[in-house]
């Protein structure tokens, strides 16, 4: 984007320059008893929260982006080799590995990537850090990138923040994200708000959609 002047957080979306990033939305985290890593004491406010509105309102976006052909990207934690022996530091330290042919490390049912969505695995929090997005984005001619997923303030916060400062406008769907408690929900919107334009399903979805109308017409 060459042009500032005028540009806003909120500023109206692109037909052809907006995308959707799912983050991680995969078996193993959203689907219940297979996530090993979950917080001790997790409460079932999560797993309600996944199934009740996260799931749904994923859902919602990712029709409203494949009506308006918006690029979709999803993202996936997992390893590139058997052992694992690519992931991050971060990743070996904290035993997080889905290997390349695991079941559980693909993208939920509700999700499931169609032909031409791109699925990205990845090894560290980050996915700007540990796949080549911002490559794909720019040859996509991206500006906008709708950001939901989970979990909000770890590998959607880095996803947002780090989205921002290569220079994308970034917007965070609030409700088609969630972590472990709504404390650390709503802090972490609260501390990377200023990154992004944070917004709800509804509103997300009727701006994919003015896209699809005006490119219609």
């Amino acid at each position: 984007m060459t042009e500032w002047h005028g540009i806003r957080r909120d500023s109206p979306y692109r037909a052809d320059a907006t995308a959707l990033l799912l983050v991680d939305l995969q078996r193993i985290w959203v689907e219940p008893g297979l996530d090993p890593h979950r917080p001790p004491g997790t409460s079932d406010w999560f797993q309600a929260q996944l199934d009740a509105v996260v799931v749904p309102n994923a859902a919602r976006l990712l029709a409203a982006a494949r009506a308006a052909r918006a690029p979709v990207i999803h993202t996936i934690i997992r390893s590139l080799t058997p052992d694992g022996r690519d992931r991050s530091l971060d990743h070996k330290l904290s035993d997080i590995h889905v290997p390349p042919d695991a079941p559980e490390g693909d993208v939920i049912a509700a999700l499931a990537p169609i032909a031409g969505e791109i699925v990205l695995p990845k090894t560290s929090s980050g996915v700007f850090n540990s796949t080549n997005l911002d490559y794909l984005l720019r040859n996509l001619g991206v500006h906008f990138l709708l950001v939901a997923g989970i979990v909000t303030d770890q590998c959607v916060d880095m996803a947002v923040r780090d989205g921002a400062d290569r220079g994308y406008l970034v917007t965070c769907v609030r409700d088609a994200c969630a972590t472990y408690t709504p404390a650390r929900h709503d802090a972490a919107l609260a501390a990377f708000g200023g990154y992004c334009w944070t917004a709800d399903t509804a509103t997300v979805a009727d701006r994919l959609r003015q896209l699809n109308s005006r490119e219609i017409a």
